[in-house]
C-alpha cells in the first residue's frame, strides 16, 4: 500500500479492524460448533439430563437429532453417528 493510499484508506481503518474481529469471532465459533469432541460431550451432557428426568423424551430426541446432525456436518467420520449413539447405549443407566 502506497503513501497516498494509505492517507485515503486511514479514516477506514476503524471499519477494517472491526471487520477483521468479526471474522476471527466468526471462525473461534465456527471451531466450536464443528469440534467432534465437543459435540459428543454435549451429547454425553444430554444423555445425563434425560436420565435425570429434566427433559422429555421428545426434547431429549429433537436435541439428540440436532447434535447429531452437527456431528455428521463436522466430518467425524461415516460410523463416528452410530458410535456415539451405542456408546450410550453401553453405559450403565
Amino acid at each position: 500500500m502506497g503513501l497516498i493510499s494509505g492517507l485515503l484508506l486511514f479514516p477506514l481503518a476503524p471499519v477494517r479492524g472491526v471487520s477483521w474481529i468479526a471474522e476471527q469471532l466468526m471462525d473461534a465459533a465456527d471451531r466450536q460448533i464443528h469440534d467432534p469432541a465437543l459435540i459428543r460431550a454435549q451429547l454425553t451432557a444430554l444423555n445425563k439430563e434425560f436420565e435425570d428426568g429434566h427433559l422429555s423424551l421428545e426434547e431429549f430426541e429433537e436435541a439428540e437429532e440436532r447434535l447429531l446432525d452437527r456431528l455428521d456436518e463436522a466430518g467425524a467420520g461415516p460410523g463416528e453417528r452410530s458410535k456415539a449413539v451405542h456408546s450410550w447405549m453401553r453405559e450403565p443407566r
